[in-house]
């Protein structure tokens, strides 16, 4: 079952992505995911048909976004741990073309949408940053995606940061049943980016580990050692630990919708590992929050 809904850069290729996650899959219907690293000048057009997509720029140049009249440029970033990014929101029975202006990597998140809103554009300095959890349960979310930051049909999508040493998606939560003002029925992409600590010898791997399991009614079992450009599908279950060993610190992005109306993210903690949640009370966030670009 890991083999399923773990995939290993490589796995989820197309001809024109590097990854590419799609509605459709056998037990995947509502969100996808593409990746892709473009030189200068490259260019992907796509017809958004019934989906509703949110361009992220996450490494090196930028890149220009053009949608029937309107067109913008998303600025680059070092790299995806050098805070929120430019982003695009493009509405479904659209076309839309991402170009580059320098080398850089883009990701595109996608999910099926059930209203029309229209094109628009939030930028770095109006992403919400978040600094949840405490001590080794510290992490910042970029909230560039959801409901409050962007207007959207469907999709919610956000970015999370977790230094080395620490434990993110923690307690294990999950959201896989519509239960109205409790709980919110939702697919989840996680995309990761790992990178070694400052002073990391050359031969380091920088890499981290990430769970997901269910329950009998539901069974659901992966446990990955996940790198760069890996990808970890949650259709249903408990989700998290993610897990940042000493010496690397891991990114990942996660692009989630679901069949309910509300586009709202509501979750519920496994009760077994909720109580955790109250020993943050007396702990300090993780002084390296937030995390930024090396100097």
């Amino acid at each position: 079952m890991s083999d399923t809904w773990f995939l290993p850069l490589g796995e989820a290729r197309e001809a024109d992505y590097d990854v590419a996650i799609r509605p459709g899959r056998e037990g995947w219907a509502h969100t996808g995911l593409l990746v892709v690293e473009l030189a200068a000048g490259d260019e992907r057009t796509i017809d958004t048909g019934d989906c509703e997509y949110v361009v992220l720029p996450l490494s090196g140049g930028s890149f220009r976004v053009a949608c029937g009249e309107r067109e913008e440029i998303l600025a680059g970033r070092e790299s995806v741990f050098a805070g929120p990014a430019d982003c695009a929101y493009v509405p479904r029975r659209s076309t839309l073309t991402v170009s580059a202006a320098g080398d850089g990597k883009v990701a595109l998140c996608f999910a099926t949408a059930k209203a029309d809103v229209p094109f628009s554009v939030v930028r770095a300095a109006d992403v919400p940053t978040e600094l949840r959890g405490a001590g080794q349960c510290s992490r910042q979310v970029q909230n560039f995606g959801t409901p409050g930051t962007m207007d959207a049909s469907s999709i919610i999508a956000c970015e999370v940061i977790t230094p080395a040493g620490n434990w993110s998606s923690y307690p294990p939560h999950k959201h896989d049943e519509q239960r109205d003002g409790v709980e919110s029925e939702l697919e989840e992409i996680y995309y990761f980016e790992m990178r070694t600590v400052a002073g990391a010898p050359e031969e380091a791997d920088a890499m981290g580990y990430q769970c997901v399991y269910g329950t009998d009614e539901r069974p659901i079992d992966v446990k990955a050692q996940v790198r760069t450009g890996d990808v970890v599908l949650v259709p249903h279950g408990w989700h998290g630990p993610a897990m940042a060993p000493p010496g690397y610190d891991m990114y990942y992005l996660n692009v989630m919708a679901g069949p309910g109306q509300e586009r709202v993210w509501l979750i519920c903690d496994d009760p077994a590992h909720g109580w955790v949640r109250q020993t943050w009370e007396h702990e300090q966030v993780d002084p390296r929050l937030p995390l930024h670009a090396r100097a």
